[in-house]
C-alpha cells in the first residue's frame, strides 16, 4: 500500500501533498483495523459495528504510547477516519483503489466470491474521486471491463 501511494501521489487532486503524512495515516489505519478485526468491504451486517470496534483497537494500542506519541498517533487515524483533508481523502482513496485494482487482476475473485455486483463496488468506492479524480477515472475503467470480461457482476 505504501509503495501505491508513493508511485500515485502525483495523481492526487492536490499539489503538493505530504506524502509522509499520507503514509503515516495508512501505516495507522491498517495496525487498528489489524487489531480489531479486518471486515469484508462488502459485509454490511458487520460494517455496521466497524468504526466502534476500530475505534477501541486505537483507544488500546495508542494508550500504550507515551502520551505525545499517543496524541500524534490517534490525530493521524482520526484525520483519515474524517476525510477532511487532502491527505486523509488520498489516503482513503488509496486505500479503496488497492483492493478494485487487486480484484481486477484476479479475474474479480473476491467479488464472485461473495457475489458483489458493479453497482455496490461504484457505491463503496465513488469517493475516491475525492482524493483523485485520475484514479477514479481509472477504477471507473477496470470495474467496466471488469464486467465486459464477465469478473464482475451487473
Amino acid at each position: 500500500m505504501t509503495l501505491i501511494v508513493i508511485i500515485l501521489a502525483e495523481h492526487s487532486n492536490v499539489h503538493p501533498l505530504d506524502v509522509l503524512r499520507v503514509l503515516k495515516m495508512l501505516i495507522i489505519h491498517d495496525l487498528v483495523e489489524i487489531d480489531a478485526g479486518d471486515t469484508f468491504a462488502y459485509d454490511t451486517a458487520r460494517m455496521a459495528g466497524q468504526h466502534d470496534r476500530e475505534a477501541r483497537a486505537a483507544d488500546r494500542i495508542f494508550g500504550l504510547l507515551p502520551a505525545d506519541q499517543a496524541s500524534e498517533l490517534r490525530s493521524l487515524w482520526d484525520e483519515f477516519e474524517a476525510r477532511a483533508t487532502p491527505e486523509s481523502r488520498f489516503a482513503a482513496a488509496v486505500d479503496r483503489f488497492q483492493p478494485m485494482l487487486l480484484n481486477c487482476l484476479t479475474e474479480g475473485a473476491a467479488w464472485k466470491n461473495h457475489g458483489v455486483t458493479s453497482d455496490r463496488v461504484i457505491a463503496r468506492n465513488k469517493h475516491v474521486a475525492e482524493g483523485s479524480t485520475a484514479l477514479w477515472e481509472y477504477a471507473s475503467e477496470m470495474i467496466a471491463n471488469a464486467v465486459s470480461a464477465g469478473h464482475l457482476a451487473k
